[in-house]
C-alpha cells in the first residue's frame, strides 16, 4: 500500500507521517483491498481553542474512494478520528461486498 502525505501551511513531520502510517496500516492489516491512502496535514483560524488542527485522509478501494475529515486542538487527535471514522466506512464497505458475493 502506498501513503502520500500532503502538508498546507504545516511544517513537514516525520512523527505525525509515523504516527499516522501506524494507524492506517491497521486498517490495512484488516482490508487488504485497500490500495493507497493520501493524507493531508493543514491549519485553520478559528475562534474556538478546540478545532484548527486539521487531518484529511482519503483512501483508494474497490468503488467510490473514502474519505474523513477532523478537526481538533491536535493533529493526533484529528488522525485517530479520521482513522475511525474511516473504520467504520471500511465495515460498511466490507458488509456490502460481501451482499453481493
Amino acid at each position: 500500500m502506498n501513503i502520500n502525505f500532503e502538508y498546507d501551511g504545516v511544517k513537514a513531520s516525520n512523527r505525525l507521517e509515523i504516527l499516522a502510517a501506524k494507524k492506517i496500516e491497521k486498517l490495512f492489516d484488516k482490508y487488504d483491498w485497500i490500495v493507497r491512502a493520501d493524507v493531508f496535514f493543514k491549519t485553520e483560524n478559528t475562534s474556538e481553542a478546540a478545532t484548527g488542527m486539521i487531518c484529511n485522509i482519503r483512501l483508494s478501494a474497490p468503488g467510490p474512494r473514502l474519505f474523513a475529515e477532523a478537526s481538533f486542538a491536535s493533529f493526533e487527535a484529528a488522525i485517530a478520528k479520521s482513522v475511525d471514522d474511516l473504520e467504520r466506512q471500511l465495515q460498511k464497505r466490507k458488509a456490502k461486498m460481501r451482499a453481493r458475493t
